[in-house]
């Protein structure tokens, strides 16, 4: 049984050669999974995990998204930044008023899929 603190490794030195090079020569570049990690990091915050939830049910100005989740506009729009800057919500301008939406189904399935999860 292994201590606290110890780490955990296999039993015997015996490195699976076909196996290590088949998932090399699958893994993306390393600037394609740093911008997966930043993409998931936006999913690391309550608010904007709120936020997103709202944009599931139905397309969303800052006044009704502040409303709907008691925060102020400011603190709205800063996490709109955050999350169009993510290429997660996309916005839509009607009149003086900018209605936001999930950007593609793409979103619409991380949430759901996330939601799921969480759920089992």
């Amino acid at each position: 049984m292994a201590e606290s603190g110890d780490i955990e490794r296999c039993g015997f030195l015996c490195v699976h050669e076909d196996t290590v090079r088949l998932v090399r020569s699958q893994m993306p570049d390393d600037e394609k999974l740093y911008d997966l990690a930043e993409l998931f990091k936006v999913f690391g915050d309550s608010t904007r995990i709120k936020i997103l939830y709202a944009l599931f049910e139905a397309e969303l100005c800052v006044c009704d998204i502040a409303q709907l989740l008691g925060l102020t506009q400011s603190a709205v729009s800063h996490q709109l930044r955050v999350l169009k800057a993510g290429r997660l919500v996309k916005p839509r301008k009607e009149g003086k008023t900018v209605f936001y939406s999930l950007a593609d189904e793409h979103v619409r399935s991380l949430i759901a899929q996330g939601m799921e999860h969480v759920e089992e």
